[in-house]
């Protein structure tokens, strides 16, 4: 019998199916958005995300205050959110997520550094959100769903979004301005 010559376990062969995958969407993205891709740009849309997802807890907020109204914000927030951070991650080029072997040593460095304060802002914020959900809980039975669940739930999802988002909120932010072509 023969060795195969191609990865031989589960995981080599997900990771270069996932490689071949970022590569041809790295591609496919290559020239949309090229007005977006300066320095000044990306901080744009990174500050545009973190105010949406601002606006998202601050929702939740507002509604475990009981204000019924306070819950188009979070409708409003999600369509501000979700274009921004789709071209985000086109003019950022997906740093955040690609895999290593798409990328040098000193982007796999600052991929790290920024995983790892994603990370830790996920952990850090998502504690009050969860003291509420736990605290209104224990304190308040009586007070309804949307006041407790739907409240918490969207503070939570906030904070998970600003956790999860921040790594490629910090590679857009420091990245320099692309070399000209010319």
């Amino acid at each position: 019998m023969t060795a195969a010559t191609g990865p031989s376990t589960l995981l080599d062969r997900y990771q270069a199916y996932r490689v071949r995958r970022w590569l041809a969407r790295e591609k496919q993205l290559a020239g949309m958005l090229p007005g977006w891709r300066t320095r000044r740009r990306r901080r744009a849309l990174v500050i545009t995300v973190a105010a949406a997802l601002t606006v998202l807890f601050v929702t939740g907020v507002l509604c475990a205050f009981g204000l019924e109204w306070a819950a188009l914000f979070a409708g409003l927030s999600a369509l501000i959110f979700l274009p921004t951070w789709t071209m985000l991650r086109i003019v950022s080029q997906a740093q955040d997520n690609a895999p290593a072997e798409t990328l040098d040593e000193l982007e796999i460095a600052q991929r790290e550094t920024a995983r790892s304060i994603g990370l830790t802002v996920t952990q850090t914020l998502c504690v009050f959100p969860m003291m509420y959900l736990v605290w209104s809980g224990a304190i308040f039975p009586e007070a309804d769903a949307f006041r407790t669940a739907y409240a918490g739930g969207v503070m939570v999802l906030a904070t998970l979004l600003a956790g999860g988002c921040s790594p490629a909120m910090i590679l857009a932010w420091s990245k320099a301005d692309p070399e000209s072509e010319n």
